[in-house]
């Protein structure tokens, strides 16, 4: 195992779950997928969970964590996630619980890893910023509104994931009732095309090799728009954008 190396295994509301390769460990960010149809998507990558290290646990909500404690008690796997996010996911059954403080560095292996908090309509919600003592990953999605201590946090990544959710104005004109474009578009809600922009606009970007936009809805955003709008945050071409989808596990993206 060579260099950093991830893929995603699906991005969206309907499960998200992203693999990475570093330092010698293989860890599963979220599982918001069956263990069967995790398997199936780790095939596709010629990868198995029984090679994995851990899973580490953004938050509880179900896109991201209904998959967690089946595929974690099946292959013995030690589970790193918040006290807010354990008690929500309430499962103390054969669970290998590794608890992790929102504010503070661990390691895996040889791997750094560095919980973030951010806002969002969960438990105790974290982002994750991995580095294997040469490059620099991060992952952030879910959140309603981007802070300085995020944006101090994710400055200086060399590859970054996202989230690109909706578009303001196909969300205010889509098919959600009134009270799901009102969470989905809160301050505890998700990112719109905009507000990623924005981020990358005052975020340090310049060792940034990789950019992938990710959480994108189905029915609130274009996967067009939603690269076109980043890559005009960050001034790159929007060729260089790359985006997530939902139905089937990636290529594998290396930095």
């Amino acid at each position: 195992m060579k260099g950093l190396r991830f893929a995603f295994l699906g991005s969206g509301s309907k499960g998200n779950a992203l693999l990475l390769e570093a330092a010698g460990q293989r860890l599963l960010i979220d599982c918001g997928f069956s263990t069967r149809e995790i398997a199936r998507r780790m095939a596709a990558l010629d990868r198995s969970p029984e090679a994995l290290d851990g899973i580490l646990v953004t938050h509880e909500h179900s896109d991201h964590a209904s998959g967690v404690a089946r595929l974690a008690r099946r292959f013995g796997l030690p589970v790193y996630a918040t006290h807010g996010t354990r008690a929500a996911i309430n499962d103390d059954n054969g669970l290998d619980w590794r608890l992790i403080s929102a504010h503070e560095g661990f390691a895996i292996g040889d791997l750094a890893i560095t919980p973030v908090a951010v806002p969002h309509d969960a438990r105790e919600p974290v982002q994750f910023i991995v580095e294997d003592g040469l490059r620099r990953f991060g992952l952030l999605t879910d959140l309603g509104h981007v802070t300085p201590h995020v944006i101090r946090k994710y400055s200086a990544c060399h590859a970054l994931v996202l989230e690109a959710n909706h578009d303001l104005g196909m969300l205010a004109t889509g098919p959600y009732p009134p009270s799901l474009k009102q969470r989905v578009g809160g301050d505890f809600g998700h990112l719109n095309n905009r507000q990623s922009a924005e981020f990358l606009e005052r975020a340090d970007t310049g060792t940034l090799e990789r950019l992938i936009a990710a959480h994108i809805s189905e029915k609130n955003n274009d996967a067009t728009l939603a690269r076109d709008t980043l890559a005009d945050g960050i001034g790159w071409t929007a060729s260089r954008v790359e985006v997530a989808v939902q139905d089937s596990a990636s290529d594998w993206y290396e930095v």
